[in-house]
């Protein structure tokens, strides 16, 4: 079962090879990389391409790792056992199954756990043993959950604090550097197949020199590009209006696809007031 991408994700070489190392030693892969490089969306792409059913584990500040596994409903249970309700005498019926439990009852499946960084730093240890070992135990009820097959686990981190070594050591790594400009440019063509051609060079190249400003507090990243060529194409805008782009500012047209905040606006019209002065 190897993974090759598919006609809707462009996969570049050293990311199959990743997806498909994680497959064969059966560990978590661990992909890390800016946001908008499609990290949550290569786990539903590999779901796709191995015909397999996807699970999302999406992780908050909140979440801690029993709500993986299970929980335990005791208040409804104590609610019901006042209004002498008959379910009370099986405490299953208070058990709430976690994304873990679903994946492992499953059989083959991806199970994708989200921005892992999210949660506290306790929290991939806590998820050690159950990953290592693909079972865990129910107290409540005296059952061990065992997976029926090894699911493709597959973990995203956006780097916003540093993960466990014992937990890194467990996982195949695997780093998402924002795409080049050819690739970038075959993602465009996969979701815009008629898009003319010397809109994308103007775009991608305005594009990349938004990037490449200093100090800009959110870079426009690979879905809010695909966002504004939408724009583009919806408003007509040609290649030679954005090569023409408003010098005063150095603001591309219908900017608010691109950029997200008034400090990133700011920053582009003082470095274009300073390209002006200089130009006297």
């Amino acid at each position: 079962m190897k993974f090759t991408g598919t006609e809707s994700y462009v996969a570049t070489e050293d990311l199959m090879v990743a997806v498909n190392a994680a497959i064969t030693l059966q560990r978590p892969l661990l992909i890390k990389g800016e946001p908008g490089t499609g990290k949550t969306v290569l786990a539903e792409e590999v779901a796709a391409a191995l015909g397999l059913p996807l699970i999302r584990w999406h992780v908050k500040s909140t979440t801690k790792a029993q709500h993986g596994l299970y929980e335990y409903d005791a208040v409804s249970r104590l609610r019901d056992s006042q209004l002498g309700d008959a379910k009370v005498n099986d405490i299953a019926n208070y058990i709430k199954p976690g994304k873990l439990w679903d994946a492992f009852d499953a059989g083959r499946a991806v199970l994708l756990i989200d921005e892992i960084d999210k949660a506290d730093i306790e929290f991939p240890n806590d998820l050690l043993q159950e990953l290592d070992r693909m079972e865990f135990f129910v107290y409540e009820t005296g059952q061990t959950v065992k997976a029926v097959e090894r699911p493709i686990v597959i973990i995203t981190s956006n780097n916003e604090k540093e993960l466990p070594d014992a937990f890194l050591r467990r996982c195949f790594f695997h780093y998402i550097r924002f795409p080049d400009p050819d690739t970038m440019a075959q993602i465009v063509d996969v979701h815009y197949p008629g898009i003319k051609n010397t809109l994308v060079r103007e775009a991608l190249g305005l594009f990349y020199d938004l990037r490449g400003v200093t100090g800009l507090k959110k870079k426009p990243s690979t879905s809010e590009l695909l966002d504004w060529l939408k724009l583009l194409m919806a408003d007509d805008i040609s290649p030679e209006a954005l090569r023409a782009k408003d010098v005063k500012t150095m603001i591309p047209p219908l900017h608010g696809a691109l950029l997200k905040n008034e400090q990133d606006v700011h920053a582009l019209e003082r470095l274009a007031f300073m390209a002006r002065r200089e130009g006297r």
